[in-house]
């Protein structure tokens, strides 16, 4: 806790110092972020890091294996923020981004220690990537690696069960993403034209 702390004070003394006008017009303003960011709970992934965004420009969702649970399940933390973000934020962007090396992922595949039964119930929300990495009859690491894409698809698939995303999508405001981050720094994108993901290059 200390160092976390002595963090905060050289936030203050770096950043905070140097941006206070920025931060004034944050703290001033209703916030206006462009997208809603799904994102596994893992400490080695922090999307304002690997897209390089300020405060103010990401609404941010993280949970363990990057789950949004359907419509009609009884977890209810997800559907509030999705609501908030698309209803009264009014975000034109949803990103589901997955990370392979993915321990949430795994334990669906190996099954969940039985002194984990909330993780066990809420890694039950996740329909079929697992399953379907099975069915490619895939093994190891590449069925881990397909498992964690899967199941993107799956949270995409699941995010459509919502009103409100399903009327924005219908309006043609609305435009749903599917990311992979490669823990090495790379980032792999669902190309829906091809139905794969792919590795994006640099700009």
């Amino acid at each position: 806790m200390h160092k976390l702390l002595q963090g905060h004070a050289t936030f203050r003394r770096e950043f905070v110092a140097q941006s206070h006008e920025f931060l004034a017009e944050l703290a001033s303003a209703h916030q206006s972020p462009d997208a809603l960011y799904i994102g596994c709970a893992d400490s080695r992934v922090v999307p304002e890091l690997l897209t390089t965004s300020a405060p103010g420009e990401l609404f941010v969702v993280r949970n363990v294996a990057n789950l949004v649970p359907p419509a009609d399940r009884p977890h209810s933390s997800v559907g509030a923020a999705l609501e908030y973000a698309v209803q009264a934020l009014h975000v034109s962007h949803i990103v589901v981004c997955g990370h392979y090396g993915c321990g949430g992922v795994k334990a669906m595949i190996d099954g969940v220690a039985p002194s984990m039964p909330e993780l066990k119930a809420w890694l039950a929300e996740a329909s079929s990537g697992n399953a379907a990495a099975r069915r490619k009859a895939v093994e190891g690491e590449d069925q881990w690696r397909l498992a964690v894409e899967e199941n993107v698809l799956d949270q995409l698939a699941n995010l459509s069960t919502y009103p409100c995303v399903k009327e924005r999508l219908d309006a043609g405001a609305l435009t749903l993403h599917g990311w992979v981050y490669d823990l090495h720094g790379g980032l792999h994108v669902y190309q829906h034209d091809e139905g794969r993901f792919e590795e994006t290059r640099s700009a």
